[in-house]
C-alpha cells in the first residue's frame, strides 16, 4: 500500500487518475521547491499562477453547474426514481450533526485541554464569523471579519492572527474533509457498492490532503468529491446526486473551517503568551466594533 503512493511516473499516474500518487508527487515537489531557495522561486510563482489560473477555471465551470445540475437530477430520477432522492434528507442531516459534533466537541475539548479557556467565550465571540461563513459559504470572504473577532474580541495578537488566519482559510478545512467522508459513504450506499478497510483508509487519506489543497471559495469542494470517489471506485454518478444539495452542505462546512481556523489562532496565541485573558474573558469585548466590508 504504502510502495502504491509514490508513483514510478507522475505523469502517467495524471493520466491514469491514480490521485493519491498525484498528491504525493505534487507535496515531494513543494517540498523540493521550497528547499531550493532562490533558484526554486520561479516555478513557485509559475505553479501558483496555474493554481490561481484552475481556480478561476472551476468559478466558471460552476457558474453553469445550476443547469447541468438540473439535467443531472432529471436524468438520474427518471433511471433510478425518486427512492433513491429521498435519502439526501439523511446525507444533510449527517454531514450537519457531524460538523455540530465536531465544532462543540473537538474544538471545546482542545480549549479546555490545551488552552485552559472556557470555551462558551470563545463560542460567543465568533458568532459574528460564523454567521458570515454559514450565508457566504466562504473561508475567503469571512477573512476579515475572523480576523476582527480574533483580535477584538478573543485578545489574539495582530501578529499571530496576520499569520495563522490567512494560512487557515488555505489550508484549515476540517468541515470539508469531514463533508468528503460522508458523501462518498452515502455514494456507495445509494449505487450499492461495498467498500472495504483499505478503501475507508483511502478515503480518509484524500479527504485529508484534499482539504488541505482546496481553495476557500464556494463550491470547491463538490469538484473535490470526484476525486475522493474516483480513488476508491465509485460511480461518478452521485456527484450529480450530491451537486443538487451542496450549498446547503457547503454552509455547514464552512462555518466548521472557519471556527477551526479561529481556535487555532487562539491556541497558538495561548502556547506564545500573546493572548490578552482580559479581553478573553470579557464578555462585552469588541461588541462596537466595526466589521470590514466584504
Amino acid at each position: 500500500v504504502l510502495s502504491h503512493l509514490v508513483p514510478s511516473n507522475p505523469v502517467q499516474a495524471m493520466v491514469d487518475g491514480k490521485i493519491l500518487q498525484v498528491i504525493v508527487f505534487a507535496v515531494a515537489l513543494a517540498v523540493a521547491l521550497n528547499a531550493s531557495g532562490r533558484r526554486g522561486r520561479p516555478a513557485i510563482l509559475f505553479f501558483t499562477s496555474l493554481a490561481e489560473g484552475m481556480f478561476k477555471l472551476t468559478q466558471m465551470v460552476m457558474a453553469l453547474a445550476p443547469y447541468g445540475v438540473c439535467a443531472l437530477m432529471a436524468w438520474m430520477t427518471g433511471k433510478y426514481g425518486l427512492d433513491l432522492l429521498l435519502p439526501l434528507l439523511k446525507v444533510i442531516g449527517a454531514v450537519y450533526l457531524g460538523c455540530l459534533l465536531h465544532v462543540l466537541g473537538v474544538y471545546s475539548t482542545l480549549l479546555l485541554l490545551l488552552a485552559r479557556l472556557n470555551p462558551l467565550h470563545y463560542f460567543k465571540s465568533i458568532v459574528d464569523a460564523q454567521a458570515v461563513a454559514f450565508t457566504s459559504s466562504s473561508s475567503n470572504s469571512t477573512l476579515p471579519i475572523s480576523l476582527a473577532c480574533a483580535e477584538k474580541r478573543l485578545g489574539v495578537s495582530p501578529a499571530i492572527t496576520a499569520k495563522v488566519l490567512p494560512i487557515g482559510a488555505t489550508i484549515n478545512m476540517d468541515g470539508t474533509a469531514l463533508y468528503q467522508g460522508v458523501t462518498a459513504l452515502f455514494v456507495a450506499q445509494a449505487f450499492g457498492v461495498d467498500l472495504h478497510m483499505l478503501d475507508y483508509l483511502t478515503i480518509i487519506s484524500i479527504a485529508t490532503l484534499a482539504s488541505i489543497g482546496t481553495a476557500g471559495t464556494p463550491g470547491t469542494g463538490l469538484m473535490l468529491l470526484t476525486l475522493t470517489l474516483t480513488a476508491v471506485g465509485l460511480p461518478l454518478e452521485g456527484v450529480a446526486l450530491i451537486a443538487g444539495i451542496d450549498r446547503i452542505l457547503d454552509m455547514a462546512r464552512t462555518t466548521v473551517n472557519v471556527s477551526g481556523d479561529i481556535l487555532v489562532s487562539v491556541l497558538i496565541a495561548r502556547s506564545e503568551n500573546e493572548l490578552d485573558l482580559a479581553t478573553y474573558h470579557d464578555a462585552s469585548a469588541g461588541e462596537d466594533i466595526e466589521f470590514p466590508p466584504r
